[in-house]
């Protein structure tokens, strides 16, 4: 006699398209929505401690102005934004991603669940666009910048996604930070070369966060100060 057992259920593919970079897919595992490039999982919706350290972690290590404007560089599965958004002491909060697929998952798919109030609210903005290209050509500043580009400065899964993190990327960065404004840098793992990269960009007061994890090596957010 056969001894019934449970088989996990299969991810069901709600999307799946070729963008700019490859292919991007959006799923469903359970209660969870992922999202996958090129064939390798970046993340879902079953956490989010992470994402809201970053913007968190941002706040906190600026000074006591007013109303200050957030970059976030990745629109990912919202949870930055949906975070940023709850808080009143941010002034406008700006998100920029490349992918036109993970930003119409937002506005009329299934991760409006995450950032149907962010993007409901008037001081958010979506802008479909490369975030080098961006900090590279916009006129805007900000006060906060905060990346959670791919896995981090150390892995990254998308061609291109590299140069972020590389001294051209975060003179990028520089560009369009405000004086005494923050970078705050998602990562998948520690790097202490990252911290020696942000050194000789002419960031100050270089450290790193920890993000404790059940298994692993844990996230990390690192965390820079653009002097002035």
């Amino acid at each position: 006699m056969a001894i019934p057992y449970d088989i996990p259920d299969a991810p069901e593919v709600l999307d799946r398209r070729e963008g700019p970079h490859g292919e991007v897919v959006l799923r469903r595992h359970g209660e969870l929505l992922q999202i996958i490039a090129n064939g390798c999982f970046l993340m879902d919706t079953s956490d989010g401690r992470s994402e809201r350290l970053l913007v968190d972690a941002a706040r906190d290590t600026l000074d006591d102005r007013p109303a200050p404007a957030l970059l976030i560089g990745g629109l990912g599965v919202g949870f930055s934004l949906a975070h940023a958004a709850a808080d009143p002491r941010w002034g406008a909060v700006t998100v920029v991603e490349r992918e036109r697929a993970v930003i119409d998952w937002h506005l009329n798919g299934p991760l409006a669940a995450v950032s149907g109030p962010a993007l409901a609210d008037p001081r958010t903005k979506i802008v479909e666009a490369d975030l080098l290209d961006f900090v590279n050509e916009t006129s805007a500043t900000f006060d906060a910048v905060c990346l959670d580009i791919d896995n981090g400065p150390d892995w990254t899964v998308t061609e291109g996604n590299d140069s972020l993190y590389s001294p051209t990327g975060l003179a990028g960065c520089v560009r369009v930070l405000r004086p005494g404004g923050v970078l705050a840098v998602w990562s998948a793992q520690p790097s202490p070369e990252f911290e020696g990269t942000l050194g000789n960009a002419g960031f100050q007061r270089v450290r790193t966060e920890e993000i404790p994890v059940a298994r692993g090596v844990p996230d990390v957010v690192h965390l820079a100060v653009r002097p002035g």
